[in-house]
């Protein structure tokens, strides 16, 4: 960089001196911060799992693949494969392009099983405390650098992420942690390691790559900003044009602009011949706008000082610009793709408003900022999932529900293929081929209704005994019956 408040010592010898000074001075209290996070993380979603509150899309879906994967084998996700009626050999990488889950075969070489699943992304999570901590400490101080991890590991996005199951999310803060805190300490090789590897997490991080082209060029690293921006312009075209679809997808599947065209240059063409609707378009639902707030809110708004945002940009805009309002809301994952870099953003955005009024060495400002983060990160935890953590009855949860269950899923074989609902799949993936129940019916040996329930992507428990009567009338057998949950078995 040129001229930026972000620029930091150059040379490689003197950045990676000063890294490690700086680590080792502080270690033991940064991994003890990272420790304590990553253990809540785990504990959110290890006690969904054993209280069948985990479900089948998304956490059997990424532990197919994984499974597959420490197998040497490709990864096939039959329960997507049953959904969209594509074949049980249909892979993950035709679904999302998310090849980086290879990385977690080892854990389940440990243990074959969805915890491994939740207990690394609790831990992958947690992982990008040290670089934010490195990030910070450089541009504010130690305390401040404390005190916006902290405001970190509560943050709502990582909170309603570790909650719900596993997603290929849970790699995006630690590497554009690393991204940022390694190319602002001026070592731009570690920085565009890690620029690459977002490009295999999924295969609309390509985005964020274009956001990270145009944060360089605004920053003066012209050059740079060109090359990384046209990078992420053609994974895009290759992955969704090219990759995908011969890889057995449709990228049909996930186009959620049908109000602005029928593909991407219908939709330029709309936003072009009316740039001012399109402009509104983000803020034209109230859920749109609370969750744009909130996600600016935990720096206080600071983050829109900085160019770091841009990163964030072109990711955000293509949820807010979309018709699925799932992808607006604070609940589930989104938001957790680009906390990381928001925070990063508030730290430079209050770096450069006290440069400009002067008051860059205001140490006290500095503090107060950062104690501000971390009070607004606990005032909404009573919002997030980290609120059950303090609630015994979280870890008790619906005894009868959680009996009923227990007792379904034993009922079923090891080995066997099964229908099963939603919320029942997790427990029998690391013993048996899950697919999907719905309407549908695939032919598999066993099933798993739950007639008492809503369940995704069946429906009502009334259709779901409807589907059960049809069933036992080809020749299924019920052999077990409690509260709403229904095993049958075709026999051979």
């Amino acid at each position: 960089m040129t001229g930026d408040t972000l620029a930091a010592p150059t040379g490689a010898t003197a950045a990676t001196t000063a890294w490690k000074n700086r680590l080792r001075d502080h270690r033991l209290g940064v991994a003890v911060l990272a420790a304590l996070a990553a253990a809540g993380y785990a504990t959110l979603g290890l006690v969904k799992l054993a209280t069948f509150r985990a479900t089948t899309f998304d956490l059997v879906i990424v532990d197919q693949a994984v499974r597959n994967y420490a197998r040497f084998r490709p990864p096939t996700v039959p329960v997507l494969g049953a959904f969209y009626d594509r074949g049980l050999d249909y892979l993950q990488v035709a679904d999302h392009f998310s090849p980086i889950y290879a990385l977690l075969a080892p854990f389940y070489w440990i243990h074959d099983g969805p915890e491994s699943l939740i207990v690394a992304q609790a831990l992958l999570f947690a992982a990008a405390i040290p670089f934010l901590w490195l990030f910070t400490r450089r541009t504010l101080g130690t305390l401040p650098a404390y005190l916006v991890g902290a405001a970190y590991a509560l943050s709502w996005p990582i909170a309603q992420a570790a909650a719900f199951d596993a997603h290929e999310v849970m790699f995006v803060p630690l590497l554009t942690g690393i991204m940022i805190e390694r190319y602002t300490a001026g070592r731009w090789f570690p920085a565009f390691l890690a620029l690459l590897g977002l490009l295999m997490v999924k295969e609309d991080m390509g985005l964020m790559v274009i956001g990270t082209g145009l944060c360089l060029f605004v920053m003066g690293d012209r050059l740079r900003g060109v090359f990384v921006a046209g990078l992420g312009m053609f994974f895009v075209g290759v992955i969704r044009g090219v990759l995908i679809p011969r890889l057995g997808g449709n990228t049909t599947d996930f186009w959620a602009y049908g109000h602005l065209g029928p593909d991407i240059g219908g939709a330029l063409l709309t936003i072009m011949r009316d740039p001012l609707a399109a402009m509104l378009l983000p803020f034209s639902e109230e859920a749109k706008v609370d969750t744009l707030f909130l996600m600016v809110w935990p720096t206080l708004l600071l983050c829109l000082l900085s160019p770091l945002t841009l990163i964030a940009l072109p990711h955000v805009l293509e949820r807010m610009l979309a018709d699925r309002a799932l992808w607006w809301q604070a609940d589930f994952q989104y938001n957790a793709f680009t906390v990381m870099i928001l925070f990063c953003a508030g730290v430079d955005g209050l770096a450069r408003l006290l440069r400009w009024v002067k008051r860059e060495d205001d140490r006290s400002l500095k503090l107060a900022w950062s104690a501000a983060a971390l009070v607004i990160a606990i005032t909404l935890v009573p919002k997030t999932a980290l609120d059950q953590l303090y609630h015994p009855s979280f870890y008790k949860g619906d005894q009868v529900k959680i009996t009923a269950a227990a007792e379904a899923v034993s009922k079923v074989p090891d080995g066997v293929m099964v229908e099963v609902v939603n919320s029942l799949g997790p427990a029998l993936t690391s013993r048996a081929t899950v697919l999907p129940w719905t309407v549908r019916s695939t032919g598999a040996p066993w099933v798993v209704a739950d007639v008492a329930r809503w369940e995704f992507p069946f429906g009502s428990p009334t259709d779901q005994a409807a589907q059960v009567d049809r069933l036992q009338a080809d020749g299924y057998v019920k052999v077990f019956e409690r509260d709403g949950y229904v095993v049958l078995n075709r026999p051979s």
